[in-house]
């Protein structure tokens, strides 16, 4: 068998900031398929067969001994059984879609970070939290003045930000318990803003995956040298 080539730590840096991307992208897709089951079964969408069917031998509350018959619409509550259920599902994959989002976005500002110190890890690394969940790393990103996506990449980390800070208000509001009329406006305003944050991470985690390959270029050239330099000592004392 062929011995297998050890990556140069550049394309395995790279190939860790793909898989989150990746994972960030099957999340995605998921949760849009969520969405679309939600909405098939919404009630105001939908037109409910009326047709009824009797449920016998249910005990009634009053005395143990007396039985009754129910009369029920099982369309109709097929339909809300199945909307509570796609509903919990989709806030899941929210949630699950946010957190690749933001791992993903991180995951390639870090990267960017630790090439720019000169640094040459083959992964990307994450802290964990007592669960052992990846923590995610700062988003900003700097030190690219001379990227031609720098503009690109900062207003993409201001939406980022806002929605960060939007949910942070919300769940402040939200601890206060009794809020104000006005309050509870804002919150909800909060709220909705926040709600984009998955979306907006995944597109600044896909600029930031190209500032990557920019921050590598050098990196790059300089493995290209070497190898060249290698092949032409090895001609040479052939």
């Amino acid at each position: 068998m062929p011995e297998k080539t050890t990556q140069h730590w550049t394309d395995s840096l790279f190939d860790s900031v793909y898989a989150l991307y990746e994972t960030a992208r099957e999340y995605q897709t998921a949760h849009r398929a969520a969405l679309v089951a939600v909405e098939m079964v919404d009630v105001d969408r939908r037109q409910l067969h009326e047709g009824r069917v009797a449920l016998r031998g249910l005990r009634g509350r009053v005395d143990a001994d007396y039985y009754r018959t129910s009369r029920v619409v099982p369309h109709m509550k097929a339909v809300f059984d199945l909307y509570d259920l796609y509903s919990r599902t989709e806030r899941e994959l929210h949630r699950r879609y946010e957190e690749a989002a933001l791992l993903y976005a991180s995951g390639a500002a870090w990267a960017i970070a630790v090439v720019q110190g000169d640094e040459t890890p083959a992964h990307v690394d994450f802290n964990t939290a007592e669960d052992g969940t990846p923590v995610i790393h700062r988003l900003s990103i700097t030190g690219l003045d001379r990227y031609a996506g720098a503009g690109e990449l900062t207003a993409a980390y201001d939406q980022v930000a806002t929605r960060m800070d939007a949910a942070q208000y919300a769940g402040d509001l939200a601890d206060r318990g009794d809020l104000t009329d006005h309050q509870a406006g804002e919150m909800d305003h909060a709220i909705g803003v926040a709600m984009g944050l998955a979306d907006t991470a995944f597109a600044y985690g896909l600029l930031a995956q190209q500032a990557v390959n920019y921050v590598l270029l050098e990196p790059r050239r300089a493995r290209e040298s070497e190898l060249a330099a290698a092949r032409a000592a090895a001609q040479t004392s052939n």
